[in-house]
């Protein structure tokens, strides 16, 4: 049976959809995505979330963040990574995921706008994203959240950073990460069976994957850069992963959740049939997509709450 068939009729508007990262229309897709989201957030309905922008000092530059409180005083905090293949994105990116989390965790969710990839390869953008995790916890009390309880999220891209974040929490190299929610995570360079089978599934697809990694790392992604390379996942934060059934990244998602429990981390797994990467971005009122919201904001109500 092919994809098409596995496919929910609730996404086969969308199965031609294509994300195209070749260098020549990276700029184009930027655009395009940048503007369907921008627009997007301007519309979004955010009652109990109050939304402030914010700025990181890092030399003589800093990273925009964007900050969703939702929680008590002090809260706990969940720093979030946007989606984008490395290439793509910004504040407004995942903003509607962002006013999920904060809402339904009862917390304060930080966002950030780290550097892009090709212009910023490896490790810059993590390297903006550890800036604003050591930012969040030694300013904690001025952003009246709690050092104790501070988690991490990302989807796609976003998860691969994120879970950098964890791995270098456990290795003592970044503060204390208590949870890790990693969404259709980007997790692995290497061939899986699901990159070399869905090679034209909408959202993402295979060839993207290595056009990705490509622009991230050139032609040779160091291995820091990929979570599934660490020799060791033990004592990492305890993760829930969501992924998806049609999705060039699935197989990573599952490999990874089976090597966190072999080294003895606690993770829980949601795999979404018949969809395909991104469904939460492309139908945000399906009853599916309320669902995941629903899963990642209970798992980290439990993790931040206890």
């Amino acid at each position: 049976m092919s994809w098409t068939d596995r496919l929910d009729p609730a996404l086969r508007a969308f199965a031609q959809a294509r994300t195209d990262l070749s260098a020549d229309q990276l700029g184009v897709v930027r655009s395009s995505l940048d503007q369907r989201r921008r627009e997007a957030a301007q519309t979004l309905d955010t009652p109990g979330v109050e939304i402030v922008g914010a700025r990181v000092a890092l030399g003589r530059r800093t990273i925009g963040v964007r900050i969703y409180r939702a929680g008590p005083s002090p809260s706990p905090a969940v720093v979030y990574c946007h989606s984008g293949a490395f290439v793509l994105g910004n504040l407004d990116t995942d903003q509607l995921q962002c006013v999920e989390l904060a809402r339904r965790a009862r917390c304060t969710v930080i966002s950030m706008d780290y550097r892009l990839a090709p212009e910023h390869p490896f490790p810059a953008g993590f390297d903006d994203a550890m800036v604003v995790l050591n930012w969040a916890a030694t300013l904690a009390g001025d952003l009246d959240i709690d050092a104790d309880r501070i988690a991490v999220a990302g989807s796609s891209a976003g998860g691969a950073v994120a879970a950098l974040l964890a791995q270098r929490a456990a290795a003592g190299a970044a503060p204390p990460v208590l949870f890790q929610a990693l969404h259709q995570p980007v997790l692995d360079d290497r061939p899986t069976g699901s990159k070399q089978e869905f090679v034209d599934t909408p959202g993402f697809d295979g060839p993207a994957t290595v056009a990705m990694w490509r622009h991230l790392g050139g032609p040779a992604v160091p291995e820091s850069a990929v979570p599934a390379r660490a020799a060791a996942l033990t004592g990492v934060a305890p993760a829930l992963i969501t992924c998806s059934e049609l999705d060039p990244l699935r197989d990573e998602a599952l490999d990874y959740a089976r090597r966190l429990l072999a080294d003895g981390v606690s993770a829980e797994l949601h795999l979404f049939p018949g969809t395909c990467h991104g469904f939460d971005s492309l139908l945000p009122e399906w009853e599916v997509s309320r669902q995941l919201f629903a899963l990642q904001g209970a798992a980290l109500r439990r993790a931040l709450h206890g």
